[in-house]
């Protein structure tokens, strides 16, 4: 079916990753349909199928798109942080995640609460990219252990906890609150440092 007149990829393409993933967000990626999408998006509900083959391959696109972003927005970061210790880059890793993930809420909503409708394949996929932003930090809580600043008794677990911790941030934070992010970051900072660092106080 022909592209709606003025349609070009570089434009229609992204348009319909920014709509899906708004759509998503808003009602689930089950409540959403290719039709309602092309609708919003302002192309003919076939056409969509010139720039992604399924509604599948669209969560799974808006998902990885969204880890290989935050891996490498982390990894930029990291350049900064060279030959700092394991403190201070926990507290770099801490912050980075509140901050970046707290700019992209429905990125986020999507990448946690619609992995339950990606096919098998498709969660190996997520998965793998999600492990790999993991052992970014079990590395650091791992060398924090090795420098002696760290006093935890399984990384893996801690890792999980402490994600788990931060991502909590998205689900209660509304800016012009009582306090400002900056402040809730240094907030959750304390409470990971303590959690691994018992004997810093």
């Amino acid at each position: 079916m022909a592209r709606t007149q003025g349609s070009h990829s570089d434009v229609t393409g992204p348009k319909i990753q920014r709509t899906a993933l708004r759509l998503f967000a808003q009602h689930g990626f089950a409540a959403v349909s290719m039709r309602q999408i092309a609708k919003e998006v302002g192309v003919q509900a076939g056409a969509l199928y010139n720039y992604i083959p399924d509604k599948q391959s669209l969560l799974v696109s808006l998902m990885q798109t969204h880890m290989e972003e935050v891996l490498a927005a982390w990894h930029n970061r990291c350049a900064n942080l060279q030959g700092q210790d394991s403190l201070a880059r926990l507290e770099a890793f801490t912050r980075f995640h509140i901050l970046y993930h707290m700019e992209r809420p429905d990125a986020v909503f999507i990448a946690y609460m619609e992995l339950r409708n990606l096919t098998d394949e498709n969660f190996a996929r997520i998965e793998a990219l999600r492990g790999t932003y993991e052992d970014e930090l079990r590395a650091i809580l791992q060398d924090g252990v090795t420098e002696g600043q760290f006093n935890i008794s399984d990384a893996k677990i801690t890792t999980l906890a402490v994600i788990g911790m931060l991502n909590g941030v998205m689900t209660w934070y509304r800016s012009g609150g009582r306090l400002s992010l900056e402040e809730v970051e240094t907030i959750y900072w304390d409470m990971v440092r303590k959690s691994v660092s018992p004997d810093l106080g």
